[in-house]
């Protein structure tokens, strides 16, 4: 117990892989302006941390990172699992694409890449990206790298 008294630093085995330390210091940097003004923080933002660098060595970093985003944005009630254009409100059928805070569009309404509606309207219902191939997982991960 006398340990724990000035623990200032918490050590995770992929600390010393620069690569995956570079990623997690990126995803750390959104909650910086997303929390800012925030007075009081519930535990929910400390856990999804912690649970997502205890995964960090063993998983996919970037997967990682989508999962913990869309389940953020679940707990933020900010999650928009529409089947309808957030730009025209048109339905959208075969090909999806994704805005900020993942906001489904028409990828001619926000001239971003196609992604498989079913996939994307499967990630948001299980929050996993098991069914991701590694490219929809890079171009959802550059959308989260955009901000929460």
């Amino acid at each position: 117990m006398p340990r724990l008294r000035s623990l200032s630093h918490m050590g995770f085995p992929w600390l010393f892989d620069r690569n995956k330390l570079l990623l997690w210091h990126n995803f750390i940097q959104k909650f910086e302006p997303h929390l800012k003004d925030a007075e009081e923080l519930d535990p929910f933002y400390f856990d999804l941390l912690l649970n997502a660098a205890r995964r960090w060595d063993r998983q996919n970093p970037k997967r990682i990172v989508c999962e913990s985003y869309i389940t953020l944005l679940d707990y933020e009630g900010r999650l928009y699992p529409e089947e309808n254009c957030y730009i025209c409100e048109e339905r959208i059928e075969e090909d999806i694409a994704l805005m900020q805070a993942f906001k489904p569009a028409h990828p001619a309404c926000i001239y971003s890449p196609a992604l498989p509606t079913k996939k994307i309207l499967d990630f948001f219902e299980t929050k996993q990206t098991v069914f991701l191939e590694d490219h929809e997982v890079d171009h959802i991960f550059e959308i989260v790298m955009k901000g929460l």
